[in-house]
């Protein structure tokens, strides 16, 4: 019985290997594929798209234990613009928040907000530094749908998820310097990106101080392969952070200045439709380890913090 089961795998064995067996033309073929030369910054289609965004924090004790998690969701609406310098109209619809696998609150402030998206959109005034062309002030002592204010670190994380969002977009489109995506033409081709080292501001309003930053280390692009994402042929990007690190100066309350130091660590993919220029997926993985000096405290406090973000192009948003 044994010998006969045994026989019996192996032709199952061999058909499937017949099955799986590929000619000297379809090789060639294939390989084709991966020689040839690809744009992997092609002109956006001008068709409405939508977005959902899953961000998920989990903070660590020092002995590896869980001790909460977080889960922001954003859906958004992107209309493109006809004239690019203008920005793409982009509509939070949507923005809700899970502490520690409590019950998901809505941000009523931000439902049906919209803005003006563009890479260059950097301006500054007396109490805010836009990024993205996203107002900071927006994100001030937020309350939730029962009119409850929210602490100031979850508050900052809500900003940091559209932060998050349209960094994407830094490494999958056109850069106005050299190196960028638009350098990648062929599979396997990896670049260091011109956001390499840069070091933009972080701010929130009256809440994050003026000095507060995050600098991004040594930042490389890889154009990874092709992938089939909603019925489109991408391109599969990788990027990675290398060391970077960050400095926060915050006000929790009247008075009180908290300091934050550490150092960050992220990295993910994206995937790009080639024909439309629209982003189909992106996923990005952060390590966040920091130390806290808070006033009237003589011990400091550490934190490890893990981040998964995982964002979707889905063809309509029913909330």
């Amino acid at each position: 019985m044994i010998r006969v089961c045994c026989r019996l795998l192996a032709g199952v064995i061999f058909l499937v290997s017949l099955s799986i067996h590929l000619s000297a033309q379809q090789i060639t073929n294939i390989k084709k594929i991966w020689e040839q030369k690809y744009n992997l910054v092609p002109q956006h289609s001008k068709d409405t798209q939508y977005y959902e965004m899953e961000s998920k924090l989990q903070k660590h004790a020092l002995d590896g234990t869980i001790q909460g998690t977080d889960i922001y969701h954003l859906y958004l609406r992107c209309i493109p613009s006809a004239d690019p310098s203008k920005g793409d109209e982009y509509t939070c619809l949507k923005f809700t928040v899970r502490v520690n696998n409590s019950t998901a609150i809505s941000i009523p402030s931000l439902t049906n907000w919209k803005y003006f998206f563009s890479l260059e959109a950097n301006k500054e005034d007396d109490n805010n530094v836009s990024l993205f062309g996203i107002d900071p002030g927006k994100f001030e002592r937020l309350k939730d749908e029962n009119g409850k204010e929210l602490p100031l670190e979850n508050t900052y994380h809500i900003y940091n998820a559209f932060i998050d969002f349209h960094t994407m977009s830094v490494f999958a489109e056109r850069t106005a310097k050299d190196s960028g995506v638009q350098n990648l033409k062929h599979v396997g081709e990896k670049i260091v990106h011109s956001s390499s080292f840069s070091q933009p501001h972080v701010s929130l309003g009256t809440q994050v101080s003026e000095g507060s930053y995050f600098k991004n280390g040594r930042i490389t692009l890889e154009f990874k392969g092709l992938g089939l994402i909603n019925e489109k042929t991408c391109a599969i990007m990788e990027y990675d952070s290398g060391e970077s690190s960050f400095y926060m100066l915050t006000k929790p309350m009247a008075n009180m200045e908290v300091s934050t130091k550490g150092s960050s660590h992220y990295w993910g993919d994206i995937y790009k439709d080639l024909t439309s220029g629209w982003i189909q997926k992106a996923v990005l993985h952060e390590l966040v380890v920091s130390e806290t000096m808070v006033p009237g405290l003589s011990n400091k406090i550490n934190s490890v913090i893990e981040r998964t973000i995982n964002i979707k192009n889905v063809a309509r948003l029913n909330l």
